[in-house]
């Protein structure tokens, strides 16, 4: 009787094992990585300081020098928007003090030119959602909450990646978040020691909607 020739080598069958498994692994993997990739700094841009027009610093024009955030930021307690300051709002100091300072050569360009300076946006929320800087501002919602300690940043980075969890978990709960209103400006807050009973008070005081109201799809999503 003649005797066909083995078709496969003793390790084909260990082969075909292992391939299985990297396929397998792969469909789980890669969904996970993929996931990973979206929630990374480099995607969201959380630490992360752009280049802009001239290195302006929050940590020396809001920390060490104390200006407040509605001096620039003039609409923030107004209107949906928080504003970017004219180039003139900077000249107000700068045409008195570094006036020939090589840094703030883009500054007083833009303002010969009247030209806007074209700063790069940091924090960018997808366009089928609707926020409002005044709602929240209004309503006991500190500038740090989102925006973290920005008086000690050198260069200004995004400091969250605003995902829609981080939204909720204050919609959830804003007792939790909620501050006196001479407290929203300050950006190194931390909820005090009677928060549990002082933030209630402060939601009633504010006429913040609770229950499931805050959660409504129409809420953010217009």
């Amino acid at each position: 009787m003649r005797l066909m020739a083995q078709l496969f080598t003793p390790g084909a069958d260990a082969l075909y094992r292992l391939a299985l498994m990297t396929g397998v692994a792969c469909l789980v993997g890669l969904p996970v990585l993929a996931a990973g990739i979206v929630r990374s700094n480099y995607v969201t841009g959380v630490g992360v300081a752009p280049a802009q027009p001239l290195p302006f610093s929050h940590k020396h024009h809001s920390g060490e020098l104390g200006i407040q955030c509605r001096y620039c930021h003039t609409t923030v307690d107004r209107e949906a928007t928080a504003g970017i300051p004219p180039t003139h709002t900077c000249m107000t100091c700068h045409s008195q003090i570094w006036t020939g300072s090589e840094m703030l050569k883009p500054v007083r360009d833009s303002y010969a030119q009247d030209k806007p300076l074209e700063w790069k946006r940091l924090n960018k929320l997808p366009q089928y959602v609707y926020y409002n800087h005044s709602v929240h501002v209004t309503k006991g919602i500190g500038c740090s909450t989102c925006h973290g300690d920005v008086t000690s940043m050198q260069m200004t980075y995004r400091a969250n990646a605003f995902e829609m969890q981080f939204c909720l978990d204050c919609h959830r709960a804003p007792e939790k978040y909620v501050r006196t209103p001479d407290q929203v400006w300050n950006m190194t807050w931390t909820p005090p020691a009677d928060q549990a009973t002082l933030g209630p008070k402060l939601v009633a005081q504010y006429h913040i909607r609770g229950g499931e109201r805050l959660t409504e799809c129409g809420i953010c999503h217009r």
